[in-house]
């Protein structure tokens, strides 16, 4: 018997990923498939009151993690996770769409760069059941697979990559800037390229935080096929994440409840007549969700009609939340110039008003939020990086293409 198990199904993508950790990092661990193993899951809900949430990595003191980040693994195991040297000409923050793509295409520009994350690599996208609207995949393929191609093509250039590395700050270090590892590793750059995504904004309600893993969710993809069977799931936002999140619930439960505050859905309208056809979809817009009850699981909903004053009571088996994004930006608050939402303000070049400091991607002010658009943004941010490192004489082997 390993020192650590861990429990979760092969579906589960944040599974995979602290399963890829503990391998990378020589770690043992005893895996069980909860799907599979019926006292497994039982374990997994006495440690959690009631919840499922996967992966649940139990140590061998009995403590345990629900949902790790690779960088809390780290923290918790006394793994040191640091980038191998301490200067490189850009360090790109974030390990989604948008910093691997910069980073391949550092790589073509022999440009020295270091890609850190700290949770694992392959962002929002990482962890989508399926991505239809990517070019050149018209079938489709899952959010894994292909984030698992945009790794293997930035290891085929030898792209350093740090996974499980929190970043504390980003400050100057005379003309250039020095970024702050939450290890304590301090890294210079000449350039510094922010693409840390964004995570999904939470209700704020009464029991949405005691019932998250336990009937309160933020990803389809990892929780829903817990709920093959079910009468009813309440999907809670009317956007295209929604929508899509509440299209691959359907295959699980009979009856798919959209709830949205506003008075129209805000999907595409393809989503929209898609949900609205769809005889397993109910929807209410105008709807606000007030409160959650349940011990251990969910047991009741209630929600009000902000037109008519009509208040609702739900039973839902589980309730999926998909009411927008907060960008991962708190460690720039006083260093970079931020919205009124935390979004990093750029200009045209992507550049902020910190000379050498860049952004892209959903965390950027202005950015579409889509996948594609992420890949072009991280692109184009790192060619203007190459023009102010050659500007500045930094990167004097580097040839202008004319």
């Amino acid at each position: 018997m390993a020192d650590i198990t861990v429990y979760g199904a092969p579906w589960c993508p944040d599974c995979k990923r602290a399963k890829a950790f503990l391998a990378t990092h020589r770690i043992p661990y005893d895996w069980v498939d909860v799907d599979q193993d019926a006292a497994g899951l039982e374990r997994v809900q006495q440690l959690q009151n009631g919840g499922r949430t996967i992966p649940t990595v139990v140590l061998a003191d009995g403590s345990f993690l629900l949902e790790p980040s690779d960088d809390e693994l780290a923290t918790k195991l006394g793994i040191t996770v640091q980038a191998e040297r301490m200067a490189y000409d850009v360090v790109i923050v974030g390990g989604g769409p948008a910093g691997l793509a910069a980073s391949i295409y550092a790589a073509r520009e022999g440009i020295d760069a270091v890609v850190i994350d700290a949770g694992g690599l392959g962002g929002n996208a990482g962890v989508t059941e399926r991505i239809d609207n990517y070019p050149g995949f018209p079938e489709g393929i899952g959010g894994a697979q292909l984030m698992d191609r945009f790794v293997e093509q930035a290891r085929r250039y030898e792209v350093e990559l740090v996974a499980g590395a929190r970043i504390n700050s980003i400050d100057h270090d005379g003309d250039d800037l020095r970024v702050m590892l939450g290890s304590g590793q301090e890294i210079v750059a000449h350039a510094v390229l922010v693409a840390t995504g964004s995570t999904y904004r939470r209700l704020g309600i009464p029991g949405e935080d005691e019932l998250i893993g336990a009937g309160v969710h933020f990803c389809a993809t990892c929780d829903g096929p817990f709920y093959k069977g079910a009468d009813e799931l309440l999907v809670i936002g009317g956007g295209n994440a929604g929508l899509e999140e509440g299209v691959f619930l359907s295959q699980f439960a009979r009856t798919i409840r959209i709830a949205q505050v506003l008075p129209e859905l805000t999907a595409s309208k393809l989503l929209q007549e898609r949900v609205r056809s769809h005889p397993q979809f109910v929807v209410n817009t105008s709807t606000q969700v007030e409160a959650i009850h349940g011990t251990g699981k969910v047991e009741e909903v209630v929600a009000r009609n902000t037109e008519t004053g009509e208040e609702y009571h739900w039973h839902p088996a589980g309730v999926f939340v998909f009411i927008g994004l907060d960008p991962n930006s708190a460690f720039l608050a006083g260093t970079a110039l931020l919205d009124k939402w935390g979004f990093i303000s750029t200009d045209t070049a992507y550049r902020t008003n910190v000379p050498g400091l860049y952004a892209a991607g959903d965390v950027r002010a202005g950015s579409t939020k889509q996948l594609a658009a992420a890949v072009g943004e991280g692109v184009a941010a790192l060619l203007s990086i190459r023009s102010f490192l050659q500007d500045h004489h930094h990167l004097m082997k580097v040839e202008l293409n004319v």
